[in-house]
């Protein structure tokens, strides 16, 4: 999944506020191998402030119109507002990517079980502006997976399918470098825990700063392939990242890796 932030204030990337620029940028992530573009108008970072649904369809609405004919992969929009991913669903785009799972419109579960859309339900607590006070866990992922099963019943709840459900632990959102890199390395244990395809967004995030010797975002790639990389080992169907091209061959390398390990695991589960 490649990252389109039409934003003035994207933390790991130049920006897109000019339409032209963004679709011309979503146009080559697809090039580059990109299976999905997810389209954000609202930065979410720690800190962020928020945005009307107003300045933000103003700011993804013409791009999703421009690039819904273009494209040949499916279009994410990421809002947490029932009102923008409505406008959206109706130029185009498939996808609903909520980072708050759900918590901050009831409405748009709704939305996307009107539109027969499929659904992101990213694990996150607080608003952007102070959710690291909220980053306190006995065990990360035992409670991220219950509370992201939360959000998994709210949406059945009012008619989303399930199959349509796609779940994201929220890599740095809630979540000290602690949690998140134990949230990587047992990252099958929430996939098996709510039965779910997993999207993992790790692209340039602070958690890997020192571990790279704080390192500036946008420097951080070499760091993002790890942990994209440990994703895919870890049963990730899905990576969201900035630079599509390096991504793509680390996921297909990943991606073999993987298939080994299936292949063995099978020859010794028949005892040969």
């Amino acid at each position: 999944m490649g990252i389109l932030n039409v934003t003035p204030d994207s933390f790991a990337e130049s920006t897109h506020l000019d339409h032209r620029a963004a679709i011309d940028a979503a146009l080559r992530m697809q090039d580059e191998g990109a299976d999905l573009l997810d389209i954000g108008g609202e930065s979410t970072r720690p800190g962020a402030a928020p945005v009307s649904a107003v300045e933000e369809l103003g700011r993804i609405l013409p791009v999703i119109r421009a690039l819904a004919s273009r494209l040949r992969v499916p279009i994410s929009v990421d809002t947490y507002k029932a009102d923008v991913a409505q406008a959206c669903l109706a130029e185009g785009a498939a996808i609903v990517n909520d980072v708050s799972g759900l918590r901050h419109d009831p409405r748009l579960a709704d939305i996307v079980a009107e539109e027969r859309a499929a659904l992101i339900l990213m694990h996150s607590r607080g608003r952007s502006a102070a959710m690291y006070a909220d980053a306190q866990y006995g065990d990360v992922v035992e409670e991220v997976a219950a509370e992201l099963g939360a959000g998994l019943r709210a949406a059945m709840s009012v008619g989303v399918a399930p199959d349509r459900v796609i779940i994201d632990p929220g890599i740095g959102f809630a979540k000290r470098p602690a949690h998140s890199y134990g949230v990587l390395a047992r990252l099958s244990e929430i996939a098996t825990a709510l039965d779910r395809p997993v999207l993992v967004g790790p692209s340039r995030k602070s958690f890997m700063s020192a571990a790279l010797d704080q390192r500036p975002a946008l420097e951080r790639d070499w760091g993002t392939a790890a942990a994209v990389a440990a994703a895919v080992l870890g049963g990730a169907h899905i990576v969201r990242v900035h630079a599509v091209a390096e991504m793509t061959q680390v996921v297909r390398v990943a991606e073999e890796i993987r298939a080994a390990q299936d292949s063995a695991q099978r020859i010794e589960g028949t005892g040969r």
